[in-house]
């Protein structure tokens, strides 16, 4: 086993397989044309589900959302039905970086890093981060990054106004992180160098469809986004030497929606969910006399009595009504289509000590189906100005060295792969 000098890690953010081999043959991406077939490249499961922050986690801890306790971008606050947004603090098991103190690290933008906590060496949290300082360790780094005219993450609200001014947002963005991570690389000895980009995760779920459709306005400034992305590759390839390790990765893919499929309001109109005259109350809506609720994307979770305000879900109940929602939304179709391709138990997905926190049912839909949470929807299904939705099958991982890849590999893989670099 030859061991490598360093590692260089590049995250691109919800792009799919399809995505990085069709580029990369059709000469959009052509810096990342000749490495894939150097090494191994190939398609990655993601999370469940496949949102950003539990697949990141995931990546950094080498572990199931059952034992770092990341099950989604929201979670109600204990004992009530109000929302929070668990962050850095919220993972209940170590990163690589935390294990291992006797490397030198550069991370920059992975996302759910927030607050930047105590490393050896530099880091720069991901979205979601409030807060610029809070996001950066060590705090000295922070007039460097102003000067760079660091952002977190783009106004994606631009893409509500303009697909131009997104557009415009997109590439500026870009940019600023092609200048920030040149500084940190230059700049500080490391043994690993991790460095995520965002923006193609936004730029597919506002223009999917631009991909997708050559005639579409936007369609080459699409690919000019990923010719940009493609440059980073070839100047990051270009600065490691042959014993260094090269990863390329994603946290998980991304297809066409055609239907948003807003599952609190089926369960609703199902018998499961009986919700207030307020809808601006959220899930503090939630009556007394529920059987169950969602959260995003698609996590179920039993009304029980003692665990929320109005829970009347008793331990002897939970069974029967697990497989009475199975049933139903095993029956729910579109136009003849099934809506769900799998529906979880959460012992079927999840283990670990945070298992008892994790969604009693997690639902995983068929291509084009977009699964939304949320509360006081009036319809079932409807549409929006997102295009792109999340896959778990189709993310994508590039080892250049390629010793030791598992076969059907998959996010919690990750970590492993980085530390036999070593």
């Amino acid at each position: 086993m030859i061991k490598k000098n360093r590692v260089a890690i590049i995250g691109i953010d919800g792009v799919p397989f399809s995505i990085m081999d069709n580029l990369s043959d059709n000469g959009v991406m052509e810096n990342f044309a000749p490495l894939k077939n150097k090494g191994t490249f190939t398609s990655m499961r993601s999370s469940i589900p496949e949102i950003s922050n539990v697949s990141w986690s995931s990546i950094i801890t080498g572990k199931n959302p059952g034992e770092h306790g990341v099950y989604g971008f929201t979670e109600l606050i204990p004992g009530t039905y109000s929302m929070m947004f668990p962050d850095f603090r919220a993972l209940k098991s170590p990163t690589f970086w935390q294990d291992n103190n006797k490397k030198k690290y550069v991370v920059i933008n992975v996302p759910s890093t927030y607050p930047a906590g105590e490393i050896n060496g530099a880091l720069i949290s991901g979205f979601v981060s409030p807060d610029l300082y809070k996001a950066v360790y060590p705090r000295s780094l922070l007039q460097e990054l102003q000067k760079l005219e660091y952002r977190i993450d783009v106004d994606s609200e631009k893409a509500h106004k303009s697909y131009r001014l997104f557009l415009d947002e997109l590439f500026r963005v870009l940019e600023i992180r092609r200048k920030t991570y040149g500084y940190f690389w230059d700049k500080y000895r490391w043994d690993l160098f991790f460095f995520v980009i965002t923006g193609s995760d936004r730029l597919e779920h506002f223009l999917w469809n631009a991909y997708e459709d050559e005639s579409n306005e936007y369609h080459e400034r699409f690919l000019d986004y990923f010719k940009k992305i493609d440059e980073i590759i070839g100047e990051i390839a270009g600065r490691v030497s042959e014993d260094d390790q090269l990863i390329l990765l994603s946290d998980h893919g991304m297809e066409g929606i055609s239907e948003n499929i807003n599952i609190n309001t089926y369960l609703c109109k199902t018998g499961f969910l009986q919700e207030g005259n307020d809808p601006q109350m959220g899930y503090r809506n939630i009556k007394k006399g529920s059987k169950a609720f969602a959260l995003d994307p698609g996590r179920i979770y039993l009304n029980r009595e003692g665990k929320y305000p109005n829970g009347t879900v008793t331990e002897r109940e939970e069974e029967e009504i697990i497989e009475e929602l199975i049933s139903s939304l095993g029956d729910l179709k579109k136009d003849g289509r099934h809506v769900f391709k799998k529906i979880y138990r959460k012992g079927e997905v999840y283990q670990g000590k945070c298992l008892e926190n994790a969604p009693d049912l997690v639902l995983m839909s068929n291509p084009g189906f977009n699964l939304k949470g949320g509360m006081g929807k009036l319809k079932i299904f409807d549409r929006d100005i997102i295009r792109g939705k999340h896959t778990y099958e189709d993310a994508f991982l590039y080892v250049r060295n390629d010793e030791f890849v598992p076969e059907n590999v998959c996010v919690e893989d990750v970590r492993k792969i980085i530390e036999y670099s070593w």
